[in-house]
């Protein structure tokens, strides 16, 4: 069976639009692929990414991806 890459949606929030690839929101991966294999592609620090969330719902770094998923990653809030 071939393996074959797939594109996921990419939102990276606040300070961390900084690390989003050049080619834009759409980032090409091979199907099981986790959050975090992801994040270290980007140069993401895993201690900056605080909310994952993929097509809506909260996600582990351990979770994996196939294709077509949209996902949002959050820095740490800040506050007081």
């Amino acid at each position: 069976m071939e393996m074959t890459s797939r594109t996921v949606q990419l939102k990276l929030y606040a300070d961390l639009r900084s690390f989003a690839p050049a080619a834009g929101e759409n980032v090409l991966i091979e199907p099981g692929t986790t959050v975090r294999e992801l994040l270290h592609r980007l140069a993401l620090p895993e201690a900056k990414a605080k909310l994952i969330f993929i097509d809506g719902a909260q996600a582990e770094l351990s979770a994996t991806l196939q294709g077509g998923e949209r996902i949002g990653i959050f820095p740490p809030v800040g506050g007081g």
